[in-house]
């Protein structure tokens, strides 16, 4: 698939095939995952499980929003976003106020007196902790079908209007200002070109029929779609535990002998001992147990 869109002739799916997926597609994909829409390189794509499945190379696309979370929420990343690599904030707030319960070093006791929320924290003269809200959207020509995440940064959600395109908040407020839902409208998310990074702006296509509100206001209802706005963070990776019997080298974990550890614990140094010259046994040779993790190799391989 090219487009973002289930059939590449823009066709709709029939009644009788909206359905929960059969145990063998299950199967097939590995288990059920939320989908989102990105926006990475100013290009609209597809991701399930982590993976890109299809992608919409067109300036824009008309969406429905169905749900929102209802804050925007912040995230600091230590360090810049690298391509591929999956990454955990060090800090993060769902409500854009305090720091989430889950985080283990919060940068401060409140957001809005955070030391990674002054300008010129960040690049430049931005902030090191930046918003970003969580959308849930259905697609225009498949309104009764999947149920996508669209995360907006704030580039995307704050600022002026220029004409009838206009970023999320001020895009809203010209809705409200008309006595017109949101979710009872369908919406181009528009990319704009006059600036480097993918930012979105918006416009209002066309009401939907009385219908289709039905659907967008069930959709809006849906599991689905209260998932795609939860603010919910990835617990972070553990390294896989070893057995016990190889979690240290021999070396490191021996520990030390007895008499040492005696001699060691007395006020006084131990009485030489005398020894009795023994003749050497001659016992069958042993293989060296680091020799066998040598050979063996490590999971880390």
């Amino acid at each position: 698939m090219s487009e973002l869109t289930l059939f590449k002739s823009g066709a709709m799916l029939p009644d009788y095939l909206r359905s929960e997926p059969d145990e063998m597609t299950k199967r097939l994909a590995g288990g059920s995952a939320g989908k989102s829409i990105s926006t990475e390189g100013g290009v609209f794509r597809m991701i399930v499980g982590g993976d890109e499945i299809a992608k919409n190379e067109d300036r824009s696309m008309n969406v429905i929003f169905i749900n929102a979370a209802k804050d925007a929420a912040r995230s600091y990343y230590a360090s810049t976003y690298v391509k591929g690599e999956a990454s955990t904030p060090v800090c993060a707030s769902g409500d854009g106020k305090v720091p989430d319960a889950s985080i283990a070093e919060p940068q401060s006791s409140s957001c809005a007196t955070c030391r990674q929320n002054i300008a010129g924290s960040g690049q430049g003269d931005s902030r090191a902790c930046r918003f970003n809200q969580r959308f849930a959207v259905v697609l225009e020509n498949d309104l009764a079908g999947n149920v996508y995440r669209l995360q907006l940064p704030a580039t995307s959600i704050f600022g002026k209007p220029e004409g009838d395109k206009m970023p999320m908040q001020a895009y809203a407020r010209f809705l409200s200002g008309h006595g017109v839902p949101l979710s009872g409208i369908v919406t181009e998310a528009r990319f704009d070109t006059s600036v480097s990074v993918p930012v979105l702006k918006f416009r209002a296509v066309r009401p939907l029929t009385r219908e289709e509100l039905a659907v967008a206001r069930e959709q809006g209802a849906s599991d689905d779609a209260k998932q795609a706005v939860e603010f919910k963070l990835a617990p972070p990776k553990e390294a896989p535990a070893l057995p016990l019997a190889f979690s240290k080298p021999a070396a490191e974990s021996a520990p030390a002998p007895a008499a040492k550890a005696a001699a060691a614990d007395a006020d006084e140094p131990a009485p030489p001992v005398k020894r009795t010259a023994k003749k050497a046994e001659v016992v069958a040779p042993t293989q060296d147990v680091s020799k066998v993790l040598d050979d063996w190799g490590s999971d880390d391989e």
